[in-house]
């Protein structure tokens, strides 16, 4: 039996915007790329379960979402629009955070 390779793209969001990963996300998704959309969708409400309650990691999430869509925009039409509702919806939730926490979020993801 063969051993599973996956290629994770690179997420040049260090040289795009400066800003430096805290979480395994952009990877998580990748892999899950690799398996489909319900696994996309898996991973999401994995990360929604565990980590909703921690801006930054939030945060980070909404900016892997959003990279996402940008991905596969052009290759994998079904993806793109999973992606862009899984964003809407994370990004929706923030609008509850403190005036801190939304400043924090709006200075990383513009």
């Amino acid at each position: 039996m063969g051993t599973l390779q996956i290629a994770i793209p690179k997420w040049n969001i260090t040289e795009f915007s400066g800003y430096e990963p805290i979480t395994t996300f952009w990877q998580d998704f990748s892999i899950a790329d690799k398996f489909g959309n319900r696994a996309i969708e898996d991973t999401y409400n994995r990360a929604k379960f565990e980590w909703k309650d921690n801006y930054k990691y939030w945060t980070e999430l909404c900016l892997v979402l959003n990279h996402k869509i940008w991905q596969w925009h052009e290759r994998d039409n079904q993806k793109a629009t999973l992606y862009d509702r899984l964003w809407r919806e994370a990004d929706e939730m923030t609008a509850e955070w403190s005036e801190e926490q939304q400043e924090y979020y709006f200075e990383v993801t513009d």
